[in-house]
């Protein structure tokens, strides 16, 4: 569809039914995302022309929701897409060139053909761009030339993985100019780790790109690492009568890699004591009937991490199973279950070289404080150490909420969210 006629008929309002079911708002939130999609179509005009027949597309942030450090362990995750997201307007050339540019960022551009990895371009959006595109070659679809122009509103550092959403945007953008959009979301999900691991040179693992892809509440499994497996667990979040709040807390991740490295470390040598790599490989009684053994092996806080794997990967499923049977409130006492363990057990809520930085503990402890009378919930988002709290506000409640928390950490750091329903997908 040529530009001109998509700013047409996104002004008419014809794609209302369509972005309220993909972004899960009603229709004055569709015609705000329509206005923003013709804004990005004129933005795209500007730097490439118009009169092009061009795609729209779009790739939610994500949040984790239970399962707190077990998908290094091949264990279980249950996350879900968010409403905040990165949109391109995308359009096939026949120049053999992919050129990008994103809303505040310098353009890349790549040679279609010219997909090895390239020295010095590690840690660059292009290092990303160019290893997705060898991502679908490996899988024998090769893609072409094309231009796009993208904007997110998932803020690096904002918890939410925005580069799991913008590798998935690039992801769904090849896909739909050059594979029919026949490439199932968790392959696209796994093109965007490789590029991360591969191009950009960050030694990630799947959750983000897989709830990014998938969209709503996705039960993620990496039991088998080749081949993860992903339900969607069918709840209507609008309808519960709660907001997921993002509250930043401020903290800074700068040196904080030790922390983070320690935990699958930690946790590898537990299931080391048992001939496994892995927790997930590990049976849950033998490592109870063996803890005198493995506390003298692997030390204390080792087994207390073992202990929170084994807790929130089976509490993933009393969540997921929650949500399907509707009920919000097993869902929201399991949250608090999952919050305390990873405090008293997993120990990533801060680190022990900054004990006099806790802003995640003073955030739970307002949390507790504000909503344990309410019924809400709330936990460690994340990594830890630093950086998110996710709560489930009362939407009465909200507006209370968001006052008393950023009167203690600072304007616009309680974010509220909504859970989209569609992953990545091309809208139009």
């Amino acid at each position: 569809m040529r530009s001109e006629q998509v700013k047409e008929e996104l002004a008419r309002g014809r794609y209302g039914e369509r972005l309220a079911r993909i972004y899960g708002c009603t229709e004055r939130g569709a015609q705000t995302c329509a206005r923003r999609l013709a804004e990005t179509v004129e933005r795209f005009e500007k730097l490439y022309g118009a009169g092009r027949d061009v795609a729209v597309f779009s790739a939610p942030g994500r949040t984790e929701v239970c399962g707190n450090h077990t998908d290094h362990q091949g264990g279980r995750v249950l996350a879900a897409g968010v409403d905040l997201d990165a949109v391109a307007v995308a359009a096939r050339t026949e120049d053999g060139r992919v050129r990008v540019k994103s809303e505040g960022f310098p353009a890349d551009e790549i040679e279609a053909g010219d997909l090895e990895k390239k020295p010095g371009e590690e840690n660059t959006s292009k290092a990303l761009i160019r290893g997705i595109c060898a991502g679908f070659a490996r899988r024998g679809r090769r893609p072409g030339g094309f231009c796009a122009y993208t904007r997110s509103q998932v803020l690096p550092g904002s918890g939410l993985s925005s580069s799991a959403a913008f590798e998935v945007l690039v992801g769904s953008v090849v896909n739909g100019l050059f594979c029919g959009g026949e490439v199932p979301p968790l392959a696209v999900a796994q093109i965007g780790r490789y590029a991360e691991n591969e191009y950009f040179g960050k030694p990630c693992g799947l959750m983000d790109q897989a709830a990014s892809a998938v969209g709503g509440f996705a039960l993620l499994d990496f039991f088998e690492e080749g081949n993860p497996k992903a339900e969607k667990i069918p709840f209507d979040f609008s309808r519960c009568g709660y907001r997921m709040c993002m509250i930043d807390t401020k903290g800074s991740h700068a040196g904080l890699t030790p922390d983070y490295a320690a935990i699958p470390r930690e946790m590898r040598r537990v299931a080391a004591c048992f001939g496994k790599t892995v927790l997930s490989q590990v049976e849950e009684r033998g490592f109870y009937a063996h803890l005198k053994e493995v506390r003298a092996a692997a030390g204390d806080r080792a087994v207390l991490r073992a202990i929170h794997f084994f807790g929130d990967n089976a509490r993933v499923l009393k969540e997921a199973g929650a949500l399907k049977k509707g009920d919000f409130g097993a869902f929201l006492r399991l949250v608090v279950e999952s919050g305390r363990s990873s405090f008293m057990y997993l120990q990533n809520v801060y680190s022990p070289s900054r004990v006099s930085e806790q802003g995640v503990a003073v955030a739970l402890a307002l949390c507790e404080r504000l909503l344990a009378p309410r019924g809400g919930a709330w936990r460690v988002h994340g990594g830890g150490f630093a950086g998110t709290v996710q709560a489930y506000v009362p939407e009465d409640f909200l507006g209370r909420f968001t006052r008393e928390i950023e009167s203690v950490f600072g304007e616009n750091t309680c974010r509220p969210l909504a859970v989209r329903p569609a992953g990545g997908v091309r809208i139009l």
